[in-house]
């Protein structure tokens, strides 16, 4: 996800990665989440919740932070501004002035601490905007320092990896003249250097099937999770499509379809390179699958305090800890909201390990960004122009 998004862009509706229809068969097991005893190392922390930044340019649209580094970055429609991810505070805001007709969206941090804007601009008489796509390399420079030029014009970058790690990322847009049909971009963001561009189906990625994007930077692969029938009540099985990123060459499998209405829309996914392990979340049931992709293989389990019919409770945004080996997923009511919103954080066994609540989290919460090796993160909220720092 960007990494991480609000719900509307400045001029269009924000929306995610995509994919194709299923073939081979997932084996479908649902185990009960466990309680699971921390290690030692997991037991340093202090989970709760941190700081709130608020931006000095009103609602946000997109953020991210460097996963090995101190530093953030935020759009508004009126800036970009960066931040310490540590202590929350504003360190740099650019332009002084925003100019006519100009809004801005972050798509994210690449390897490097190389940041991906989205500059809207709508010319003069018109009403649509056209998209410019401008670089920060550092984040820590605090202004624009290149550009990114697509090979396909006239596109919205809708998902990119998430990759801090490997040259090349993963990045899911759609042709805005061309019936916004989909395409996965392969690109080196920091040098604006270009492999594949794979065209994807657009009955399998349309952007009302809501499929999810992911990167796997050990096999060079971009992971992708959508249900093909649009989230239908009792419809077919999500699909899961790994795709070769060198190649082109594409791999699909049904993803598990439990419950009295099935699973309906995927929510979310993140996959941890280190052990080739997704994790999902899915709509109608309110579960989080977890995925073998090598063996093609999957097991689920229940969010707390819910059934496999418990739609309004199901979980959103998922983020992996390759370093820990853990799953973090956002749930907007936790155990009904009486607790308010939640991240419930996994192994990658499916065994629970911890529930951070407290949070007010949007509807379509986004993945928490988070920096593994402080165990610490941020999500959109509680206002639409705050994060909120947490700590797991």
């Amino acid at each position: 996800m960007p990494r991480s998004r609000s719900l509307l862009l400045p001029l269009q509706a924000f929306a995610v990665a995509a994919l194709l229809g299923g073939c081979d068969g997932a084996i479908s097991t649902l185990q009960a989440p466990s309680a699971h005893v921390p290690s030692a190392s997991s037991k340093k922390h202090s989970p709760g919740l941190g700081v709130v930044l608020t931006s000095q340019g009103g609602q946000i649209y997109g953020f991210d932070i460097d996963q090995s580094g101190s530093d953030g970055v935020l759009a508004t429609a009126a800036n970009v501004e960066t931040f310490d991810e540590n202590s929350g505070k504003i360190t740099k805001s650019f332009p002084k002035k925003t100019p006519s007709g100009t809004s801005y969206g972050a798509d994210g941090i690449f390897t490097g601490d190389v940041a991906l804007i989205t500059r809207y601009v709508v010319p003069k008489g018109k009403i649509y905007a056209k998209r410019f796509y401008d670089v920060m390399s550092p984040v820590t420079s605090g202004k624009f320092t290149g550009t990114w030029t697509p090979p396909l014009k006239d596109i919205q970058v809708e998902q990119a990896g998430p990759n801090q790690t490997a040259g090349d990322t993963a990045i899911f847009a759609i042709e805005l003249k061309n019936q916004d049909v989909p395409e996965l971009i392969v690109s080196n963001v920091a040098k604006n250097t270009f492999g594949k561009v794979i065209g994807l189906n657009p009955s399998g990625f349309s952007l009302g099937d809501q499929p999810q994007l992911g990167q796997d930077t050990e096999t060079d692969q971009a992971v992708i999770a959508s249900s093909p029938d649009g989230g239908r009540v009792g419809g077919e099985a999500p699909v899961n499509l790994l795709i070769d990123m060198k190649s082109g060459q594409q791999i699909e499998f049904n993803g598990l379809n439990n419950g009295p209405y099935g699973s309906g829309f995927v929510n979310g996914l993140a996959v941890d390179s280190a052990t080739g392990i997704a994790a999902t979340t899915t709509e109608l049931n309110a579960q989080v699958e977890f995925y073998n992709l090598a063996k093609k293989t999957g097991t689920a389990v229940q969010l707390p305090c819910t059934g496999d019919a418990s739609q309004s409770l199901s979980g959103s945004g998922v983020a992996n800890d390759s370093t820990n080996g853990l799953f973090l997923v956002t749930e907007q009511y936790y155990c009904n909201g009486s607790q308010g919103s939640a991240i419930v954080v996994y192994d990658e066994s499916g065994n629970l390990v911890e529930t951070i609540t407290g949070f007010t989290f949007f509807v379509g919460e986004g993945a928490p960004v988070i920096n593994p090796s402080e165990r610490m993160g941020w999500v959109f909220g509680p206002g639409v122009s705050q994060l909120q720092q947490f700590f797991y």
